[in-house]
Parts: C-alpha cells; sequence; structure tokens
C-alpha cells in the first residue's frame, strides 16, 4: 500500500472504512483471499493496463473497480482512468463481463459511479459505496432481461468446459459398463 504519510493514503483509508461500512471485505494483495466474503475490495490489484486502487468482486468475480484519488482532488475527468482498469482485468481472477460495468472514483469525502449496464452510462455522485448483495441484484436481473447478452468463454474457461464434459462422458460409460455387469451377474446368479 502506498506510504499513509501521502495524500492519497489519507484518501484510502477513508475509502477503506466507507467500503467496509458498505459491507465489503477490504484486503491487500498479498492477503487476498476471494472466498473470505461475497464482497471483496482488493488493494492494488495488478491488472494489464497498471494497478487498480480497488478491484471489487462479487462471489469470487469481478465486477468493478475503484479510482482512489487524494481529498481535493476534482473527479471530473477521473472516469476515464477508471474505464482503464476496467479493460485491463487479467483472466484470474475471472470478470463477470468486460469490461467492468462498475467503476467508482472517490476521494473519501466525495465518491462517483458510473454504472455500465445503463443504456446511457454517465457518472453520478453518491454518499455511499453500494453493498456487493446490490451488485449482485443487478447482475442478476441485467443476466435475466438479456440472456444472449453472456460474454464469450475464456481460453481458459473453455479448458475447463471441455475437460468437464470428457469427464461426464467417461462416467455415462462407467455407468454404462456396470448397469450391464450388475445386469449380467443378476442373471447368473438366478
Amino acid at each position: 500500500m502506498t506510504n499513509p504519510s501521502f495524500p492519497e493514503a489519507k484518501a484510502r483509508k477513508q475509502i477503506d472504512r466507507m467500503l467496509a461500512d458498505a459491507g465489503w471485505v477490504v484486503q491487500d494483495r498479498a492477503d487476498f483471499n476471494p472466498a473470505a466474503a461475497t464482497g471483496i475490495a482488493v488493494r492494488e490489484f495488478p491488472l494489464k493496463t497498471g494497478f487498480a486502487d480497488y478491484l471489487l468482486l462479487v462471489d469470487r468475480m469481478a465486477v468493478g473497480a475503484v479510482e482512489a484519488k487524494k481529498m481535493g482532488t476534482p473527479l471530473s475527468g477521473v472516469e476515464s482512468q477508471s474505464a482503464k482498469y476496467s479493460d485491463g482485468l487479467p483472466d484470474i481472477p475471472p470478470a463477470w463481463r468486460k469490461p467492468l460495468p462498475f467503476l467508482y472514483e472517490s476521494t473519501g469525502v466525495e465518491t462517483f459511479f458510473t454504472n455500465g449496464l445503463d443504456p446511457d452510462p454517465r457518472s453520478r455522485q453518491l454518499f455511499a459505496f453500494h453493498r456487493a448483495e446490490t451488485l449482485r441484484v443487478w447482475v442478476k436481473k441485467y443476466r435475466a432481461e438479456n440472456p444472449d447478452s453472456e460474454p464469450p468463454l475464456t481460453v481458459s474457461e473453455r479448458a475447463r468446459l471441455a475437460e468437464l464434459e470428457r469427464e461426464v462422458r467417461e462416467l455415462k460409460l462407467e455407468r454404462e459398463f456396470l448397469g450391464k455387469a450388475a445386469a449380467f451377474f443378476a442373471k447368473e446368479y438366478r
């Protein structure tokens, strides 16, 4: 984490508190445990485009990011920086969709939010961070209303799917064999 004497570090302490007040479990990157809670906010998460000040995960899936700025920084124009975080996500942890839909910019005093699922996404001022459960509801609602809009599977997801399909085929063959063997022995020992 940043040196606590820096102004942005003071803002991050306030942002940590605000996220915790909204029910998020705030973790350092080194202590990252995606199973710790429904909503995880990971500090200084490495991306392809740099580091996200906070990466937000709901149910182990990346859904958003927070750009932290020192107190007093005007947040107009910062939205483009959090959008870069949204586009630069690596394959792990998995993202619900790319680009990430829920983007925040905050100084710890002032917070703005952009919902990328809106038909006309734009930054809006908030008084608190949304709860992870709220973002989960929005994701489920969006999926229900837009079933064809799911992003394609990643390479690793396709590989895992192929592996699971192979396992299912093998289990079906084993079940068929065991059924025939049971019928054979039942017939033999009558």
